[in-house]
């Protein structure tokens, strides 16, 4: 008897509170939506992947939000279309973000990662000025690949990473209400925390 509830409490415990492991850094953005599971890719996106941990360990993204959004019915009929969700510490703490350095931008044509739903990227006005600014793909958006129509010089986006679980809320996030490109009132995001650390490089 006693055998099989030891059994049964490790089945329970597996099932319900052991930690899973991820074969790649792994991040969980809380979300007043639910949690979204972003798998990373440090082997392909080397400097992008590890300056954003380094975010996510300094706690940058405690109380940041997802501020800006892009839906095909608010964009213009001559222009291509894309769908997204930027979030960051834009709003929360623009003083911040002013200070930082830019990390220099890895091109899909370098990484081999694309935009596709559920791709998570770095956001950037000019080639090397991606910081703690992010977004997430709601359906594929090959036009912020290398060589796409999203950026004037034709570089692309910096991707670093996928939604493995929590696309849910990130079609959610991107349903709620906007003016234009902004949120109405922006998504809060708890914070981002990193889920195995004995992945960090």
């Amino acid at each position: 008897m006693k055998k099989i509830f030891s059994g049964a409490l490790l089945l329970l415990l597996v099932s319900c509170g052991g930690k899973q492991e991820y074969s790649n850094p792994t991040v969980e953005i809380k979300t007043t939506y639910g949690k979204i599971l972003v798998e990373l890719y440090p082997q392909k996106a080397p400097q992008t992947v590890a300056a954003f941990l380094k975010y996510v360990d300094s706690g940058y993204y405690k109380k940041s939000t997802f501020y800006r959004v892009l839906k095909e019915e608010d964009q213009p009929s001559n222009a291509f279309k894309s769908e997204l969700i930027q979030g960051g510490i834009y709003q929360s703490n623009p003083q911040l973000l002013g200070a930082l350095p830019g990390i220099p931008l890895e091109t899909t044509k370098e990484t081999g990662i694309r935009h596709l739903n559920g791709t998570i990227s770095l956001a950037r006005t000019s080639s090397n000025s991606g910081s703690t600014e992010f977004f997430i793909c709601v359906g594929d958006q090959p036009a912020y690949d290398y060589g796409g129509l999203a950026n004037p010089d034709g570089l692309g986006y910096a991707a670093f990473g996928r939604v493995i679980k929590g696309m849910n809320a990130v079609r959610n996030i991107h349903a709620s209400p906007s003016d234009g490109t902004s949120f109405i009132r922006p998504v809060e995001i708890a914070d981002i925390i990193y889920l195995n650390p004995s992945h960090k490089e």
